[in-house]
C-alpha cells in the first residue's frame, strides 16, 4: 500500500508535465517555455541529434501527430549535438545559457505557428519549406516574431549577436541567418509595436 501511495504522485507529476527535456538543457528549456504559457500542456520532446542538415535546431510535429486533432498533437525540437565555430567543433549543450534560451525560444515560436494549422496545412508547410527559400524566410521570421511577442527579445537579440558577431561561424552560415531571420533592428521595431499595444 505504501508503494502505491508513493507511486501515485509520481504518475500524476508525469501526467501533468508533458515536456521531455534532457538534463543538460533543462534549465534553459524551462525558462524558454515559461514565456509560452499556451504550450504548458502541449507535449514537446527536446531531443539531441547527431546532425541536422543546414541547421542547429529544428522544430516539427511528431510524424503521426499531423493526422491528429490540434489539441492532441505532439511536437519535437531536435538539437544538433555539435556546432562548428570557425575551425573548431563544440558541443551545443556548452553554448552560453542565454544563447541557448534564445535558440529554444525561436523553435518554440515555430510550434506556436504549427499549433493552429490543420494537418493538411502542416503537410503543405513541410513541402513548401523544403522547396522554397522565400517560404523558409517567412516561416523563420514568423518564429522570431512569436518569440518577441512573448517577451523573449533579450534572448533572441543575444542569440543573433552571438551568431552574427561572436561565434566565428562561416560567412555562408552568417549570410543565411541575415537573409532568413529578423534583423536586430526589425526586432526592436516589433518590441515597440508590442509595447504600444500593451500601453
Amino acid at each position: 500500500m505504501n508503494f502505491i501511495a508513493a507511486l501515485v504522485p509520481i504518475l500524476f507529476m508525469q501526467a501533468t508535465q508533458p515536456h521531455i527535456i534532457p538534463e543538460e538543457i533543462k534549465e534553459e528549456a524551462l525558462i524558454a517555455l515559461s514565456h509560452y504559457p499556451e504550450l504548458a500542456n502541449t507535449p514537446i520532446e527536446f531531443k539531441f541529434k547527431k546532425h541536422i542538415e543546414k541547421s542547429t535546431m529544428q522544430a516539427q510535429p511528431a510524424f503521426w501527430s499531423v493526422f491528429r486533432q490540434k489539441k492532441k498533437r505532439k511536437y519535437k525540437i531536435l538539437i544538433s549535438e555539435k556546432i562548428k565555430i570557425a575551425d573548431s567543433v563544440y558541443l551545443t549543450k556548452d553554448i552560453p545559457s542565454k544563447i541557448m534560451i534564445g535558440w529554444l525560444g525561436h523553435e518554440l515560436g515555430h510550434i506556436m505557428d504549427f499549433r493552429n494549422r490543420s494537418g493538411l496545412n502542416l503537410i503543405g508547410f513541410g513541402i513548401r519549406y523544403l522547396s522554397s527559400k522565400r517560404y523558409i524566410r517567412k516561416a523563420e521570421r514568423r518564429a522570431d516574431s512569436f518569440a518577441v511577442i512573448h517577451g523573449m527579445e533579450d534572448y533572441i537579440l543575444a542569440t543573433k549577436e552571438f551568431i552574427l558577431e561572436k561565434a566565428g561561424l562561416t560567412e555562408r552560415y552568417v549570410n543565411r541567418i541575415k537573409r532568413l531571420y529578423l534583423s536586430p533592428e526589425e526586432i526592436m521595431l516589433l518590441v515597440e509595436e508590442r509595447d504600444a499595444v500593451v500601453d
